[in-house]
């Protein structure tokens, strides 16, 4: 008994002092400047940095966890009244295996040095600062609780490098108008401080910090005696100007499209710090020509596409004002109160009955202002308020020509607060929306006048952050024309008038719509190898946020519970693994259940840095409000989901990733499967090209076509459909100095689909899948191929009971953007663009690659060419 009793003692004092030496809390001291700053151009100077001021002893947090850092790393840090010095020796033994990889800023590419500062000390938000081994700098915010690093931020200061036969060093100038702190005499802040080593996947932390832990900046070390430093007020102005010209197809007797177009303009960007924590950014006449194009895609659904926000205003700080509707990863959890998309959007109004129109292809927005930012006492603040003009297009019809509205003049407002409790432990908060339209013109009484939307969250965790309990409730109010409110309540969104929804109460009168919507989730994020989350999320019919925000679906009640395992230490041929195991189901608010299903997924990384990734989904009968578009509920088949993807180790120059999806219906209702590849060369260290083709085939038993009319009572038609499609987007980024790159992205894009079996839906619910619709046959259903035109005789009667045009298309897309971007003072940038458009489609509903890509060269391309030069003006 004795015998087995010591080497359980030994073992247990073992684990004891580990997690003490994990728990420790670090402190540094940084050096007060007395003469001459140090230069901060990489090379370090012993007679800039005393001997005393350097620290070292970092561990690796991966893959050995624990463990000595593989290579020598150590840091100092000075401060004056205005600046931070940061300097780090990062030696190695064999410096030939330096990841030096150079990329645009922001862009994580190779080895790195970089420092955390939680200068609010609030332990919940920190400023980060990386240097990579080509000379790249990235910068950010990365708060606790909000899903990792937010690189929007763009902070103004210097980070430069150098190397020799022992490794390489960084030298950072920091302005302290960078940081956000409070007034006091002496100062302590949260430290981090990391290296990354690309060619093991190697992360080295100064205050060390487990890969089990559930929160990041509440664990940080300290930087202690920060004496006499006063918080700094940032104003910055950053007057542009845009040069740009179009080439696109003349169109003859369109007198709007010449083929040619040109314009110049300006406008202006600016941060006034209203106090140190408090950040008005503004942006006046705001140009965003240098942003990339959404990726092509065929959206054949009743719902709106969600694409990410790449606006640089719109982008920086997004974090403070997202208030998400639906936590986890899937279909729903893009939706949020606010998407930024709606601001500047396009035209709300159709212009399909004119000849020919010259309509703006966005809304104008004359301006924007953000305060951002995080009082000592605990307080985060968000604020943005932007108006769109009213927006007008000439058109030309049979009878005249006239100038129209298209879109009404706007101002929308988004508010969020947010308290902190108990250390950052506990977090209490609200957000508030609004969109108020002026409209003057009764063609676009289809708008809402107003929306608003608030809503309120709590988060509490306890036992060192390990469990979190969530609580959101939110309410939306709409108001408008009686036409706004029928469109809204006949939306994909909701669909009132469904005629088997009794519990919806559907009114073409109303000129207002009210809901509500809320999440309740408990979990655990940390501490063990075991992880799990439960959660219920609603959304009454009512609720409508998309005049602000986005969202796909209400009428529904969604439960989910998550179980993952992790083992992080190395064992046999991996490096680590992870395991998943999902289960949800879903009601209406008539309590009919909708959805349900599981899956199980694992993920492992290898020793030799290989990923793999594999799962299995079940989905399980559903009924869906959906499918009929406005129609009865319909009972449809479950289906079996395989995927599985398998990627090489990234930090070699040449790497490769492959993934398959196959999803098999059950009853034959429908099939998918898609193929995607990745190809990634980096041949020298300023060059990387990466291609990823994807290629996929969609069939589908019941497709949507058209509901027609007969006797007063709707018809569904649907279709058996044939669809594939392959995109083969193209990157390349060459980085020629940090300050100075070029990037290109193109992408080609095809997709065919074929209609057949034309079928109608008679009995949505019958209990045999295929009694809920009939084919029609031959005498029922006619074609013109002159009209491209269907034409269904139901009742075999000799004459035409409804049409629906022939649903069969071929889309071809080309985009691509080619940008020269140079930084040549910080803040200060030159941006060359060049960027095309080619987009066409026909009826034909083959898919013919080579036809389809020799066609695509045969279009007419719409380039537009810009300049935009923006100077930054510092005080």
């Amino acid at each position: 008994m004795r015998l087995l009793l010591i080497p359980a003692l030994t073992i247990l004092i073992t684990c004891t002092s580990a997690f003490a030496v994990n728990d420790s809390i670090r402190s540094y001291v940084p050096s007060e400047v007395k003469g001459k700053a140090p230069v901060a151009d990489g090379i370090i100077e012993d007679d800039e940095w005393p001997a005393g001021g350097w620290e070292s002893g970092f561990v690796q947090q991966k893959p050995l966890e624990g463990q000595p850092g593989s290579q020598q790393t150590s840091f100092s840090i000075m401060y004056d009244n205005d600046h931070l010095y940061v300097a780090f020796r990062l030696l190695e033994q064999d410096p030939s295996k330096i990841s030096r990889r150079l990329s645009r800023r922001d862009e994580m590419e190779g080895d790195m040095a970089g420092i955390q500062i939680d200068s609010y000390f609030d332990k919940t938000t920190a400023f980060f600062f990386w240097v990579t081994a080509a000379g790249v700098k990235v910068d950010g915010v990365v708060v606790d609780g909000s899903g990792g690093e937010d690189e929007s931020w763009d902070a103004v200061w210097t980070g430069k490098h150098s190397a020799d036969s022992l490794g390489w060093y960084v030298e950072m100038r920091i302005p302290l108008t960078q940081l956000r702190f409070s007034q006091g005499e002496i100062h302590t802040w949260g430290l981090q401080v990391m290296r990354y080593l690309q060619r093991s996947d190697e992360v080295d932390l100064w205050q060390p910090i487990p890969r089990d832990a559930s929160t990041w900046v509440s664990r940080f070390g300290t930087m202690e005696g920060l004496r006499g430093i006063q918080p700094k007020r940032q104003i910055e102005l950053m007057p542009y100007t845009v040069a740009s010209v179009e080439r696109y197809e003349k169109e003859e007797g369109n007198p709007f499209r010449t083929g040619k177009s040109s314009g110049i303009s300006a406008g202006l960007d600016g941060k006034i710090g209203i106090t140190n924590n408090m950040i008005l950014d503004f942006t006046i006449f705001p140009d965003f020509g240098q942003v990339e194009a959404d990726p092509s895609e065929v959206n054949l659904t009743a719902f709106e596409s969600y694409f990410e926000e790449k606006r640089p205003f719109f982008v920086e700080g997004r974090s403070i004002l997202s208030f998400g509707v639906t936590p986890g990863e899937n279909e729903s959890s893009s939706d949020n109160l606010f998407y930024s998309r709606r601001i500047g959007r396009s035209p709300h109004r159709d212009l399909s009955d004119y000849d020919y129109t010259d309509a703006p292809s966005n809304t104008s927005i004359l301006g924007a202002f953000k305060l951002t930012g995080k009082t000592g006492n605990g307080w985060s603040v968000g604020v943005l308020e932007s108006v769109t003009g009213r927006e007008r297009a000439e058109v030309i019809s049979s009878e005249n020509r006239e100038k129209i509205d298209v879109e009404p003049l706007t101002n929308y407002f988004v508010g969020r607060l947010q308290k902190d409790f108990n250390k950052g432990t506990s977090k209490l908060g609200g957000m508030f929306t609004s969109v108020n339209r002026n409209i003057e013109d009764a063609a676009m009484n289809n708008l809402h006048k107003a929306a608003y939307t608030g809503g309120v969250d709590f988060n509490h965790t306890w036992k060192d952050r390990t469990y979190y309990l969530n609580f959101k409730g939110m309410v939306s109010h709409v108001t408008g024309d009686s036409l706004a409110i029928k469109e809204t309540q006949e939306s994909s969104a909701r669909y009132f008038q469904r005629p088997d929804a009794s519990y919806l109460k559907y009114d073409p009168s109303r000129t207002s719509l009210t809901g509500h919507a809320g999440i309740v989730e408990f979990g655990k994020a940390g501490r063990g190898n075991w992880l799990y989350t439960t959660w219920i999320n609603w959304r009454s019919p009512g609720f409508e946020i998309n005049d602000a925000g986005f969202q796909r679906r209400s009428d529904d009640i969604f439960q989910v519970i998550w179980v993952g395992y992790r083992y992080y230490k190395p064992i046999s041929i991996f490096k680590e693994i992870s395991l998943n195991f999902n289960q949800w189901s879903g009601w209406d608010f008539g309590m009919h259940n909708r959805y349900s299903g599981t899956n199980i997924n694992a993920h492992t990384q290898f020793k030799n840095m290989w990923n793999y990734s594999v799962g299995v989904n079940r989905d399980f009968a559903q009924r869906s409000n959906y499918l009929l578009r406005g129609g009865p509920s319909m009972l449809l088949p479950g289906g079996n989901n395989i995927w599985t993807g398998l990627s090489s180790d990234y930090s070699k120059k040449f790497n490769a990733g492959i993934s398959f999806n196959l999803y098999k219906g059950d009853e034959g209702v429908g099939d998918y499967r898609n193929l995607n590849l990745r190809l990634t060369w980096a041949p020298v260290n300023a060059l990387n090209i990466s291609v990823q083709p994807f290629y996929s085939i969609d069939q589908s038993m019941l497709q949507y076509v058209e509901t027609g009319s007969m006797q007063g009572k709707d018809r569904y038609v649907f279709a058996s459909l044939y669809q594939e499609t392959f995109g083969l987007p193209v990157r390349i980024n060459v980085g020629l100095t940090p300050d100075l790159t070029i990037q290109y992205y193109g992408q080609p894009f095809i997709s065919a689909g074929k209609f057949s079996r034309y079928k109608m839906i008679t009995d949505p619910k019958a209990d045999a899948f295929t009694d809920r619709f009939v084919h029609y046959s031959e005498s029922q259903l006619g074609y013109s191929s002159s009209d491209e035109l269907y034409s269904v005789d139901e009742d075999l009667d000799g004459s035409t009971d409804y049409t629906f045009d022939k649903p069969d298309f071929n889309a071809f897309y080309f985009l691509s953007n080619l940008v020269i971007r140079w930084e040549y003072l910080p803040g200060s940038s030159v941006y060359l663009v060049w960027s095309q458009n080619r987009a066409d489609d026909q009826s034909l509903g083959t898919f013919r690659p080579q036809d389809d890509f020799e066609h695509l060269t045969t279009i007419v391309p719409h380039n537009v060419f810009l300049i935009k030069v923006s100077y930054r003006f510092g005080v």
